[in-house]
């Protein structure tokens, strides 16, 4: 198959990524170019993924620098939006693919995706919105309606509310790629953009109050948001920020710490970083929220806790380190994490809408 990707355009798709959503694009690019299709990325310019042909949109990331998605705003519909994947589509108009899968949380991707002429698939990598679904609902009536694919089954169901959901295409992570470790470190982690919606002040709590240390890892995302953490904790011997860094130096920090913290304070999508960490060997210690809870196999892989309750995620990460072999967190990635199954389940979605 002739296969485009068409990447949210908020932020190009190059080291390190701005967010889990980016990073997927990329790796499954590479793993349905691995399985013999023709791939190509259509994505902000300056964009690059090793081993895969990228088509520059012509949109400058910072044109959409106000379009940012944040979680107490919803998805935005604006003119710039528009005129931006307007010339997107239109790169990708003479390519001739077979499927155009569109990986962007925005109402303009939305609308403009079917003037292609090819098959279309979107993933919503984000909680529910009911501009993204009035949006969905309109090209739902085209003479050729896209397919609707969800990243977990906890996500499809709250999606369900809003619009029809066509599958289900779980994320993956690149299991081969990530070196893991048997043997616990003495630091906790947190990965992901540092925005209320990830917790990162209940992560360094709970680190704290079970006596580790933590290192933080991620870009801010929310500026604000994120200089408010730096002022409250840099202070502290036991807090690192660390930023954001490549997807190879992120992991190599998880195969030596004692846990992944995965606090999130709204429905997790799916928990991208908890899959990287279970594939370096790490357990992960997290809130019960959305998608996580097929992440992580609770009791074997890690513990989930009740969204909000500090003190149990702190106890929970006082035993990980007796309590969980970090052998089954590897497994565990590769049985049911790994981008290879994530590339076939797509694969069969592309077939299917090819045949009609």
């Amino acid at each position: 198959m002739r296969i485009g990707l068409l990447a949210a355009l908020v932020a190009p798709l190059r080291e390190p990524q701005i967010g889990g959503a980016q990073a997927v694009v990329c790796d499954l690019a590479t793993a349905l170019a691995a399985r013999g299709h023709e791939v190509e990325v259509i994505a902000a310019t300056g964009s690059r993924v090793p081993g895969v042909a990228v088509i520059d949109s012509g949109v400058d990331a910072a044109e959409l620098e106000s379009c940012t998605y944040r979680c107490d705003e919803g998805s935005q519909d604006s003119a710039r939006s528009d005129a931006a994947y307007r010339r997107a589509l239109a790169v990708a108009l003479g390519r001739g693919y077979d499927v155009l899968h569109n990986h962007a949380f925005d109402i303009a991707a939305i609308h403009r995706a079917g003037d292609t002429g090819a098959a279309v698939v979107h993933t919503l990598h984000l909680p529910p919105d009911p501009g993204m679904a009035a949006a969905l609902g309109r090209v739902r009536r085209s003479p050729r309606p896209p397919a609707v694919a969800c990243v977990s089954a906890a996500h499809a169901r709250a999606w369900g509310s809003f619009c029809r959901v066509d599958a289900v295409l779980a994320n993956g992570v690149p299991v081969d790629a990530i070196g893991w470790t048997a043997g616990p470190g003495g630091t906790a982690v947190f990965a992901g953009r540092l925005s209320p919606e990830k917790g990162v002040d209940d992560a360094v709590r709970i680190a704290l109050g079970a006596g580790l240390g933590i290192e933080l890892y991620g870009a801010a995302y929310d500026p604000a948001f994120a200089a408010g953490c730096r002022a409250r904790w840099s202070g502290h011997p036991g807090v690192r920020f660390c930023g954001a860094v490549s997807r190879r130096r992120l992991w190599r920090r998880l195969a030596q710490a004692r846990a992944l913290i995965a606090p999130s304070r709204w429905a997790e999508p799916f928990g991208l970083a908890a899959a990287e960490a279970q594939a370096a060997g790490t357990p992960v210690v997290a809130y019960r929220s959305g998608g996580l809870g097929e992440v992580v196999a609770e009791g074997r892989t890690g513990f989930l806790v009740d969204p909000g309750d500090v003190d149990a995620a702190t106890a929970a990460l006082r035993r990980v380190g007796s309590a969980i072999d970090r052998a089954d967190c590897r497994r565990h990635a590769e049985r049911h994490l790994d981008i290879a199954a994530t590339a076939a389940a797509h694969e069969r979605l592309y077939a299917g809408l090819l045949r009609g």
